[in-house]
């Protein structure tokens, strides 16, 4: 199973971006997607999680209404649509994939990481 990340970059504050997570060796329609994200000098955090079981589930008011997930089994890709992008969204993001985990924020839950991509979020 191997997850690629790609989309991040630099952004001006208020501008969007789109991360990607292309999926390979695991069904994704069959998966659940978790994203994480840490800045510089804190720990990895939950940002949100999509369960074929559950839904969408956000573990962050931040970037509720502002980052949206998206599929597209086709192309074995899951999106994460960036908005209103602020600099305490700067960080290092990543895709974390399993079959059916709990979706309660641990990463403990998630078998299969990408590498991650960074977002810098800055005037």
């Amino acid at each position: 199973v191997q997850l690629v990340e790609s989309g991040g970059g630099l952004v001006q504050p208020g501008g969007s971006l789109r991360l990607a997570c292309q999926v390979s060796g695991f069904a994704l329609d069959f998966s659940t997607i978790g994203w994480f994200r840490q800045a510089p000098g804190k720990e990895r955090e939950a940002i949100l999680c999509d369960s074929v079981r559950h839904g969408i589930s956000y573990y962050s008011d931040s970037v509720r209404g502002r980052f949206i997930i998206s599929r597209d089994i086709a192309k074995a890709t899951v999106f994460l649509q960036m908005n209103s992008l602020k600099p305490e969204d700067t960080a290092r993001y990543y895709c974390a994939l399993d079959e059916h985990p709990a979706c309660s924020g641990s990463q403990g839950e998630f078998a299969y990481w990408g590498q991650g991509t960074q977002v810098t979020v800055s005037s």
